[in-house]
């Protein structure tokens, strides 16, 4: 079972890949995961993608979907896998289906986590961090016990710059840009599954759940 997790920043995808992973027995796959990992083995395309990264450039398309595909080929995934944070872009789609119909696959499941623009700043900007330890909050759902104060350590509760209002929408923005022109892409590939992401956590899982099956 490949599956694709398709969402804007904020949607919860990461929290569902994980859950994914751990309920079906397959590794939940991210792009900076396996940019790491082959940096660290010092793999050919790993010294190839640290040129970029080190000039402060995107990593090409096409090296990429290599790091990619050359990770699914790897024997934990032969009952499948899911991909958080890739593909990215409609070139990285097209390189992805080529690569995977060499192999004779294909995506099994683009599941898009849908939640409105205006739900997401509102969640982002409600979440809260202690620098000092670490633990983190949100005003709404994960309240502290007392209002900018750590349970945990006591430290002072800030708001993260990329959690701000502002930078919450830029963000949103690029993904409209950049991303969402997937789920068109997906949608003619006729793997697409639109998941209402506005619910609870545990909702959203059941839902996903309900798609993939037993």
């Amino acid at each position: 079972m490949k599956i694709i997790m398709l969402g804007a920043p904020g949607a919860g995808k990461g929290t569902q890949a994980i859950k994914i992973s751990e309920k079906y027995g397959i590794p939940h796959i991210s792009t900076g995961d396996i940019f790491r990992a082959n940096i660290k083995a010092g793999t050919e395309l790993g010294r190839k993608a640290k040129e970029y990264m080190d000039q402060g450039l995107l990593v090409p398309d096409a090296l990429t979907t290599d790091l990619v595909v050359n990770r699914t080929s790897e024997p934990d995934c032969e009952n499948g896998y899911v991909l958080d944070g890739f593909p990215r872009t409609i070139p990285q789609a097209e390189c992805l289906t080529e690569a995977l119909e060499k192999r004779g696959e294909k995506v099994d499941f683009a599941l898009n986590v849908d939640v409105p623009d205006e739900n997401i700043i509102r969640r982002m900007s409600g979440r809260r961090v202690c620098p000092k330890c670490g633990a983190t909050y949100h005003v709404v759902y994960a309240a502290p016990e007392k209002e900018g104060v750590c349970d945990r350590c006591g430290g002072e509760l800030i708001i993260r710059d990329d959690d701000l209002p502002e930078t919450v929408k830029k963000r949103l923005d690029v993904y409209h840009e950049q991303t969402q022109p997937l789920i068109d892409y997906y949608e003619n590939e006729g793997c697409l599954v639109n998941v209402d992401g506005t619910k609870s956590l545990d909702e959203v899982f059941t839902a996903i759940t309900e798609i993939l099956g037993d």
